[in-house]
Formats: C-alpha cells, structure tokens, sequence
C-alpha cells in the first residue's frame, strides 16, 4: 500500500488529541499554578492574534481576510479577558491594608484634633 492519508483526517486526529491534551493540563492543575498559566495563555493568544492581522490584512479580500477579521476580534476578546481574569486573581493575593479596614464606616471629624 502505497496511499497516502488524507490531509484533513491529520488535521481532525491533531484537533482532537489537543483537545484531550489540552482537557487534562488545564483540569489537574494546582491552583497555586493558575494564574502563570492565564500569563502563558495570554502570550499565545498575543501570537495568534500576530497570525490573524497577518490573514485580516491580505491584499485581496476574501475567506481568508474575512476569518482574519473574525479571528481578531475573537483573539482580542479572548487577550483581554484573559488578562482581566490575572488581575483579579493577582488582587486576591494583595495583603490588605489594615488601617484602611479599621477606619471603613468611620466619620472623619471635622474640627480639630483632641
């Protein structure tokens, strides 16, 4: 036998053992790990989104220019989110100030000082 497989049929056995690789490094992560994996995800969403201006921008518009576009603003929501998500997992672990917590509710006196 001397045939060749299908392009397609690789492309669909690489999707789908990316998504089960993909499933698996994302459900047994520690939660200690979370947030350098959203830093990482964003740095490869910011890669695509390089590849999605470089399809968005041929001269000639077509199928190719129109999924570039929609993969811009796909992969652009996807950066921002993502980078939403760090930052308020980054402000949990903030230490918080504890005057500021002491003196929530408090009336600032307006004359002087005792």
């Amino acid at each position: 036998m001397t045939g060749s497989v299908d392009p397609i049929v690789i492309n669909i056995t690489i999707f789908v053992l990316a998504i089960f690789v993909g499933y698996h490094v994302v459900w047994n992560v520690t939660p200690a790990l979370h947030t350098p994996l959203m830093s990482v995800t964003n740095a490869i969403s910011s890669v695509v989104m390089v590849g999605a201006i470089l399809a968005a921008g041929s001269e000639t518009i077509g199928y190719g220019s129109i999924l570039g576009g929609i993969a811009v603003a796909l992969v652009a929501t996807n950066t921002f989110g993502g980078f939403m998500v760090t930052h308020r997992m980054l402000e949990m672990f903030k230490k918080k100030d504890r005057s500021a917590a002491r003196n929530v509710g408090r009336v600032p006196r307006s004359g002087p000082a005792e």
